[in-house]
């Protein structure tokens, strides 16, 4: 876990991210993500992520995915300090953010927000 490269402004774990090139999409390094309507958005807004708009979630974004919206959610109701601490004691309980060479882990076997923001806080 990389702690410096923080939360994408969709939620998405940039501290998780497998790229060793990635320094998350917050940090002013980070290039070529102006194609993102996240990014875009939350710029423009002045937002420091997705969980801070009124119109959340929108569609049609990042936000689309279950994944990206509970960890969305979960921020706006507990804060990137408790989703940082959870997704480290997870991480060390073998939980994945992403299996080997995929986009998706076990984070994804739930279809609605509920039972991520639930895996979340509790685990296996």
């Amino acid at each position: 876990m990389n702690k410096v490269n923080g939360f994408a402004y969709c939620g998405m774990a940039c501290c998780l991210c497998e790229d060793k090139n990635c320094v998350g999409c917050r940090n002013e390094a980070c290039k070529g993500k102006e194609w993102c309507k996240n990014f875009t958005c939350c710029k423009q807004k002045g937002l420091k992520g997705c969980w801070e708009c009124p119109d959340f979630p929108c569609s049609d974004s990042m936000l689309d995915k279950p994944r990206v919206r509970a960890f969305a959610k979960f921020i706006s109701q507990y804060g990137e300090n408790k989703l940082m601490e959870c997704l480290e004691t997870n991480e060390k309980a073998g939980i994945a953010y992403h299996y080997d060479g995929q986009l998706v882990g076990d984070y994804d076997k739930f279809s609605n927000e509920a039972d991520i923001i639930r895996f979340i806080l509790n685990g296996k």
